[in-house]
């Protein structure tokens, strides 16, 4: 006995597709600045590393914090757009979408992509953890260094 054969999906629409296509853009956007933050964390924090190297200073490593931590905040907030908009396009691809035309407000999704996940998430704390304890590293060391008797 066969079972019944499924019913042909129903297509989505052109006007969908296009809507598709501009939060696919916005998705590559955001993942093309996420990019360019990340080097340019490992420019600035290759900065710092260089000076603490040449002449350890705990004041030189406290400060080397501040971009790495601004750098990891600014991605994060970068990667949770994206998983916002993410989540719009899984809405707008199923074929009786209830989202409005060409509308782009992730607003409704926040609750389900909480800051805390996405700043803690495996790459975020992988990235930026671990040139947080090379540069913590360095500020133990300038610590050191500094109370050693001359």
């Amino acid at each position: 006995m066969n079972p019944p054969n499924p019913e042909p999906p129903t297509p989505i629409s052109d006007q969908q597709i296009k809507h598709l296509e501009f939060i696919q853009a916005i998705v590559t956007r955001l993942g093309n600045g996420s990019f360019l933050i990340k080097g340019w964390t490992l420019t600035v924090g290759g900065i710092f590393f260089g000076l603490l190297a040449k002449d350890l200073s705990w004041k030189v490593a406290l400060t080397g914090f501040v971009p790495i931590i601004g750098f990891w905040l600014l991605d994060s907030y970068y990667l949770r757009q994206e998983r916002l908009f993410r989540k719009l396009y899984d809405e707008v691809r199923v074929p009786q979408s209830t989202i409005e035309p060409f509308a782009m407000a992730v607003q409704i999704y926040h609750p389900t992509v909480p800051w805390f996940s996405v700043i803690t998430s495996h790459t975020m704390r992988n990235f930026y953890g671990t040139l947080l304890l090379v540069n913590l590293a360095f500020f133990i060391g300038g610590i050191i260094a500094n109370s050693a008797p001359r």
